[in-house]
């Protein structure tokens, strides 16, 4: 009987350490400030110079910062922002059976953990255009952190 009775509590220790595993959580969030067609590929697949300034604009969309040069052509500038947020978190509950000759009982605890982490990414795009309204030269720079 005595046998019978340790194999009952290992039996329902374990199926409450089990039942109690922990079930991680993970989130991610993306904040995107600026319009999805502004990215380096396109950029690089679709800018060419020459282009008339409608056609710049069909592809990229508005600019945020319309300004001239000293000879005063337009030049138009994009300027995007992301930012990445992205966290987990886990939880558990252990949970177990002690069976004594003078004592028994039930035992327990919880445990949460969690982390967290972000980056940013920025892409500035600028295009120059000539007295007609043609792209005369386009640059663009992108930074991650």
């Amino acid at each position: 009987m005595k046998a019978s009775l340790v194999s009952l509590s290992l039996l329902a220790t374990a199926t409450l350490v089990l039942s109690g595993c922990s079930a991680a959580q993970h989130r991610a969030e993306v904040r995107d400030d600026a319009v999805d067609r502004v990215s380096v590929g396109t950029v690089q697949r679709e800018i060419r110079v020459g282009m008339t300034s409608a056609g710049v604009a069909e592809i990229l969309g508005a600019p945020n910062i319309v300004s001239t040069d000293a000879e005063r052509r337009e030049v138009w500038i994009w300027d995007k922002i992301s930012r990445e947020v992205s966290y987990s978190r886990s939880s558990g509950v252990v949970a177990g059976l002690v069976v004594g000759s003078s004592a028994g009982g039930v035992g327990g605890g919880s445990k949460n953990a969690g982390a967290a982490s972000s980056s940013q990414r920025t892409l500035t795009v600028i295009v120059k255009f000539d007295d007609a309204g043609l792209v005369r030269d386009f640059s663009y720079r992108t930074s991650s952190f």
